[in-house]
C-alpha cells in the first residue's frame, strides 16, 4: 500500500473545503486534479472516504476518522521542513531556561506565547530552581540563561542585566501572635521564620534569614499553606500572594521598624563564553525591555544586612 503526501493533502482540503472545486482553488489545483488524487487515495487504502451520493462530497464514517490522521501527518511534515529551515538558519533546537519563581507567572506566559509564534519549532525546557540553583545551573551549562535574585557574587563567568524589582511581603496566618499586635524587628528574631530553600549550601541561602528558628520549604506555594497553620513568619512575593485564593486567611502585620515592603532585585543571566543563538538572544531582549517594578527600593533596606 503506498500513500502519498499529495493525496492525503487533496483528502484534506477536499474535507475541509467542502467540495473538490473549493479544495482545488484553495491548492491551487484543478478540480479534476484533486478529485483524481483522492480517488487514488481512496483505491490504495481500500476504503469510500466520501459519499458521492449528493451534490458535495460527504465524509464516510471511515473517512472523519482518517482525516485527523492525515491532518496529523500533513501537520509534522510542516514542522519537519520548519526544524530543517532553523537548522539551515542556525537556530537552537533546543533551550533550557531557569527562573526563580520570584519572576511573576503572568509575565512569562505572555513572553514564552510570543516565544513560540517566533520559534515553533524549538523545544523548550522551562525549569525553577531557587536563588544560587540558577546561577549554579548556567555555569555548569544546565541552563542556557537564568532569571534569578540578585546574587551578591556573582561567578565572573557569567554576564547580567537586571530586569527589575519584585516586593516582598511579610506575611502571617490570622492565629500567628504578629496579628494581634504591631511587630518589632527583634520579634522577627525570636519567632520562627519561613524561607525558600535552595539546594546548595552558598551565602544567598542566608541572605534573608533573620529568625533563629527556620523551616526551609522548596516552594512558596506550599509556605503559604504553612503559613495559614501559624506555624511561622515569611517573605512573599507580590505576585503569589495575589495569585493564591489562600490570601484571605493571611496578613501583613503592622511593622513598627518599616513601613513598606521588601524589595528584591531580579537579573538575568548566562555565561560569557558559550555562544547564544538567535533564539536565546531573542529570550534576553525580551526580558530586558521587560521591566519589572516600578521604582527602585529605598537604599539600605536589604534585610540580610541589618
Amino acid at each position: 500500500m503506498t500513500v502519498s503526501i499529495d493525496q492525503l493533502a487533496a483528502f484534506v482540503a477536499a474535507a475541509e473545503h467542502g467540495s473538490f472545486s473549493a479544495a482545488g482553488r484553495a491548492v491551487h489545483k484543478a478540480q479534476s486534479a484533486i478529485s483524481t488524487l483522492v480517488s487514488s487515495l481512496e483505491d490504495d487504502l481500500g476504503l469510500a472516504l466520501f459519499s458521492r451520493a449528493g451534490r458535495t462530497p460527504v465524509l464516510t464514517e471511515a473517512g472523519a476518522r482518517l482525516l485527523r490522521e492525515a491532518q496529523l501527518i500533513l501537520d509534522r511534515r510542516e514542522h519537519l521542513i520548519g526544524v530543517a529551515a532553523s537548522f539551515e538558519s542556525r537556530v537552537e533546537t533546543r533551550l533550557v531556561v531557569a527562573i526563580d519563581e520570584l519572576y511573576p507567572e503572568r509575565a512569562l506566559a505572555a513572553l514564552f506565547g510570543d516565544f513560540a509564534r517566533h520559534f515553533p519549532h524549538i523545544e523548550l525546557e522551562l525549569l525553577f530552581p531557587m536563588m544560587e540553583d540558577v546561577s549554579r545551573m548556567v555555569l555548569d551549562g544546565k541552563a542556557d540563561l537564568g532569571v534569578m535574585w540578585r546574587q551578591e557574587a556573582l561567578p565572573t563567568e557569567l554576564a547580567f542585566h537586571t530586569l527589575g524589582w519584585v516586593q516582598l511581603k511579610l506575611l502571617v496566618g490570622l492565629q500567628h501572635p504578629f496579628a494581634r499586635e504591631p511587630v518589632e524587628w527583634e520579634d522577627l528574631k525570636r519567632h520562627r521564620q519561613l524561607m525558600v530553600a535552595v539546594r546548595s549550601e552558598g551565602p544567598e541561602k542566608q541572605r534573608l534569614r533573620m529568625a533563629a528558628d527556620v523551616w526551609w520549604v522548596e516552594s512558596h506555594w506550599v509556605i503559604l499553606q504553612l503559613l495559614r497553620q501559624g506555624l511561622g513568619w515569611a517573605l512573599v512575593p507580590d505576585h503569589i500572594v495575589e495569585d493564591s485564593p489562600d490570601a484571605v486567611d493571611l496578613l501583613s502585620p503592622k511593622l513598627l521598624f518599616d513601613d513598606a515592603d521588601w524589595p528584591v532585585a531580579l537579573e538575568m543571566v548566562w555565561h560569557k563564553q558559550r555562544p547564544s543563538g538567535p533564539a536565546a538572544r531573542w529570550l534576553r531582549d525580551r526580558f530586558a525591555a521587560s521591566m519589572l517594578g516600578a521604582g527602585k527600593p529605598v537604599a539600605g533596606r536589604d534585610p540580610g544586612r541589618r
